[in-house]
């Protein structure tokens, strides 16, 4: 728990809600992009239209989902499509202001893999695979990416690109096509990096308290550039810390049992 009475992924999905402007269009992967829209909807932003890849458009879930076919997000949501046209629609048809995404590996230009860990062939980890990540970090307005921070997470080289980001960096996204901005920002436990305007190479932009850039260095498997004024988040405000509290409370009693 940090000096102001919040733990470092209350910090971060804080930070990441933040990002999240009000009736803006978000297509959500589950886990702690989740928490952080639905946390967004709860305090700054109640117009948000959250998107599930389960076909639900403008869902409000009262606790968090435990997978994207959660009857928690049908029942809630303004409407419900079937998953090619949220995709083909929504997603490729430039409806989708944002994609929240979380992954298992990134790199510096932020490309990420949510398939293995090791050599495809014969993996140390088989991880949950691609989903809809893909084509969200193609298709998408912009992409935030939020996960923890450490050398296992922050890699040097891949062992899978499941995501492209910014592929090699610099122009690689308009050389190869891809019609949305890409990673806009990477949200984690410990700080906000965002890419370089023209190598697209990751740069710490944000620490959090407690935190110092040297923590940031040292969970990062490459060598980490700082920006020149690397200012400090501002720290959860008392009713960001309640509605997350609340928002973790009930979904905890739940999802009791599963």
């Amino acid at each position: 728990m940090a000096e102001g009475g919040w733990s470092s992924d209350e910090m971060m999905t804080v930070a990441a809600a933040r990002m999240l402007k009000n009736g803006a269009v978000c297509f959500v992967g589950i886990g702690l992009p989740s928490a952080a829209a639905n946390l967004a909807r709860a305090t700054h932003a109640p117009d948000v239209v959250l998107i599930y890849e389960s076909g639900t458009i403008g869902a409000k879930p009262y606790v968090l989902p435990l997978s994207i076919g959660d009857g928690e997000l049908a029942e809630t949501a303004d409407i419900v499509v079937s998953t090619p046209e949220i995709f083909r629609y929504w997603l490729q048809g430039g409806r989708v202001d944002i994609g929240f995404l979380g992954a298992a590996q990134l790199d510096r230009f932020c490309n990420l893999n949510t398939t293995v860990i090791g050599d495809y062939a014969g993996p140390k980890v088989r991880l949950p695979g691609a989903g809809g990540a893909p084509e969200i970090a193609t298709s998408a307005g912009e992409v935030l990416v939020v996960l923890r921070q450490s050398q296992r997470t922050f890699v040097d080289e891949l062992s899978f690109v499941t995501s492209a980001g910014h592929g090699s960096g610099g122009n690689w996204r308009a050389e190869t096509g891809l019609p949305g901005m890409g990673p806009t920002a990477v949200i984690t436990d410990i700080g906000i990096l965002r890419p370089d305007a023209e190598s697209r190479e990751l740069i710490l932009t944000e620490i959090h308290p407690g935190f110092t850039v040297a923590d940031a260095k040292k969970s990062t498997g490459w060598p980490l550039q700082v920006a020149e004024f690397c200012v400090e988040t501002l720290p959860p405000s008392a009713a960001e810390l309640t509605s997350l509290r609340e928002l973790n409370k009930r979904s905890a009693h739940a999802h009791v049992g599963y």
